[in-house]
């Protein structure tokens, strides 16, 4: 019996086992990347960063760069005919809160969004509701349902200017036929608020419920079924199970219609011929008093500290919506859980 291996077959290479401590082909020098390599390398790096720049790109050229700029001239005195002035801090903001003009305009924004955002959001969620149903003709109603959208909204203007004619409006018409007295639409305050908000209504509560609808499409259909054998209504089924499921769509659509609530200025500006809010600014909005500022009254450093302020109260508002919604998912899902519990059989 021989001491020694056996030689190794022809053709096929012997392999010496490693020293303790070291790692096979550890001398061995490392093969360099192609240049083709290191190119795929860093297109998978930086591709999806590239993708996403533009969007970056085009907000901050177009968003955020006049946000920062509008800061920069609220400090100064600017005017839109003799450009930069001097430095003057916050006098700008001061002037504003101390003209009776500023309150007025904020208390009609609030009023007005109010009066459109609320009664909006409730009836697109009602009306999701019924589009998700099993209607006889869906895809029509889903379709003209988006019309009021597609109106411009100085043509909407107009036609509801006229239909809240003082003297000769429609709702006067229809109002005196079961004895009520006419409604001075382009007087009174709250009347002249309420017109407005119809307008705003009319026009963004079809598109608000196109949205949410998109959201209730996505709701799984055995949750349903479940509910139904559980000996849910179509009612508790629409609250119990449709509002909780679209309820990140529905704080988006509160959001929305908040920020553009606050910002609505088309509709005022064309509710009468003057355009500034009514003959006591009445109706006349925060974004309408800016405008006057800036285009009327040519001083764009007091426009551009209403802007920002604008901006803060926006902020303050969505975050406090965005607050709100929290706490209603939390406590509705809490309410949930508790019903399972109850319902679960002890094994």
């Amino acid at each position: 019996m021989s001491l020694h291996p056996p030689p190794a077959p022809a053709g096929d290479v012997a392999t010496t086992a490693s020293p303790a401590g070291t790692t096979p082909g550890a001398g061995r020098p490392r093969r360099r990347l192609t240049a083709r390599q290191r190119l795929s390398r860093w297109d998978v790096r930086l591709s999806p960063y590239l993708y996403i720049s533009p969007f970056f790109v085009l907000f901050l050229v177009v968003g955020m760069f006049p946000l920062l700029y509008t800061g920069y001239v609220s400090l100064h005195e600017w005017s839109l005919l003799g450009g930069k002035g001097e430095y003057v801090g916050l006098d700008n903001y001061r002037a504003v809160f101390d003209d009776r003009y500023f309150w007025r305009a904020l208390r009609n924004t609030i009023s007005i969004f109010l009066l459109s955002s609320i009664p909006q959001v409730l009836m697109a969620l009602l009306l999701a509701g019924l589009l998700d149903s099993n209607l006889r003709g869906r895809t029509w109603w889903r379709m003209s349902i988006l019309l009021p959208f597609v109106v411009a909204p100085a043509a909407v203007a107009l036609i509801f200017g006229n239909l809240f004619g003082d003297r000769y409006g429609l709702v006067n018409g229809a109002l005196g036929l079961i004895g009520i007295d006419p409604i001075a639409w382009h007087v009174d305050t709250l009347p002249s608020h309420i017109a407005i908000a119809s307008m705003v209504n009319w026009r963004w509560t079809g598109y608000n419920a196109l949205i949410l609808l998109a959201a209730m499409q996505a709701v799984p259909r055995d949750l349903y079924e479940s509910a139904a054998i559980d000996g849910a209504g179509k009612v508790r089924q629409f609250f119990s199970v449709t509002v909780p499921m679209v309820r990140p769509t529905l704080i988006f659509v509160i959001i929305t219609s908040t920020i553009g609530g606050l910002q609505i200025f088309t509709e005022p500006r064309l509710y009468d011929n003057v355009g500034l809010g009514g003959s006591d600014r009445q109706w006349q909005t925060v974004t309408l008093y800016l405008w006057e500022l800036g285009w009327r009254l040519r001083n764009l450093g007091t426009a551009s500290a209403v802007a920002w302020l604008l901006f803060g109260l926006i902020v303050l508002v969505a975050l406090v919506n965005f607050l709100i919604s929290q706490q209603v998912g939390r406590a509705s899902g809490g309410r949930a859980r508790r019903r399972r519990r109850r319902t679960e059989v002890p094994r």
